[in-house]
């Protein structure tokens, strides 16, 4: 078991922002929070507003860490905004934070570091517009197989996300998607096990955590993520240790490979035949009372607050 020593220093966190998911980023805030002040360091939690860059300037935190989620919080402009301000935050650089937010180009890393993922196409609005929508789709169905997954090529928290089972259903799946952003991945369903694995790395290089299993009533959506009732958890998987050990090293493979740092989240399918399919990485993992990282964390033997204590005042960026 981890414990938190004591000791000062002062982090400032970010959360909130204008993103579909500032209610998740204010609650991961706040937990957060609340573990580092019971460590003893001082910590504020702010928003992502007009008031923050000033903030900032006045109290030249020691450390600030981005839990925000959704594009400002994952696509490197805030880390890219921190630096010019010459201070150290926690977390991955804005160019990997780039690379790892848009699905597609994390997709090609890890297959070029040896993962598997599912079957995809990379599909922007434009294009139905110019082409028109039906002989895309045509296309799709021709290409892919049934059931598919429709999603934004960025974002989180299952926002925009449609399972399709039926080709009839595919319209509906891009009209919900596009709502989320301008570009659409479309990829075949895999089935099997769902699997979350978190990575931290507090100095001694990255460590996977143990692999978060999720089962759910219905599509693991919004609503099932955060919500509690409709999705059970199970914290380590109940998969042989064998097999839980290679999920976690291809969850390390994933870190590695996008140039991540302190801390990311894998979402993985394991296929019954043990094949390992990667769906998409988090850099910003939700911390929740219902989030997949204190789950894993906990499964770990780690005390939540030591744990946050020495990645708040672990490896940073400036």
């Amino acid at each position: 078991m981890h414990r938190a020593g004591g000791g000062g220093g002062r982090v400032v966190i970010l959360a909130g922002g204008l993103s579909h998911e500032r209610d998740v980023s204010l609650r991961s805030g706040r937990r957060v929070a609340e573990s580092l002040r019971s460590t003893g360091l001082e910590v504020d939690l702010h928003d992502l507003d007009a008031d923050l860059l000033p903030f900032l300037d006045q109290v030249r935190p020691d450390v600030v860490w981005p839990l925000l989620h959704g594009a400002s919080g994952e696509d490197g402009s805030v880390r890219d905004v921190l630096g010019l301000l010459g201070l150290d935050y926690v977390g991955t650089g804005p160019r990997e934070c780039r690379a790892a937010w848009s699905k597609p180009v994390a997709k090609a890393t890890v297959i070029g570091a040896g993962l598997r993922t599912p079957e995809y196409v990379t599909l922007p609005q434009s294009l139905f517009r110019e082409l028109g929508a039906q002989p895309v789709l045509d296309a799709v169905l021709a290409r892919l197989s049934l059931p598919l997954v429709v999603k934004p090529t960025h974002g989180g928290s299952a926002l925009g996300v449609t399972l399709v089972r039926r080709a009839d259903q595919l319209p509906r799946a891009m009209v919900d998607c596009f709502a989320y952003g301008d570009v659409a991945l479309i990829e075949e369903a895999v089935e099997g096990t769902e699997l979350a694995v978190s990575v931290v790395d507090t100095g001694d290089g990255p460590v996977a955590l143990p692999p978060v299993e999720i089962v759910t009533e219905g599509p693991y959506d919004y609503d099932a993520r955060y919500n509690p009732g409709r999705t059970e958890y199970f914290a380590p998987a109940r998969i042989d240790p064998a097999v839980l050990d290679r999920v976690r090293d291809a969850a390390v493979t994933a870190h590695r490979s996008l140039g991540l740092r302190a801390l990311s989240r894998t979402d993985v399918i394991l296929e019954k035949d043990g094949t390992i399919q990667f769906l998409e990485v988090n850099v910003a993992p939700g911390m929740t009372e219902t989030s997949l990282f204190p789950q894993a964390a906990r499964a770990g033997g780690y005390d939540l607050a030591s744990l946050y204590r020495a990645i708040a005042l672990g490896p940073r960026h400036r």
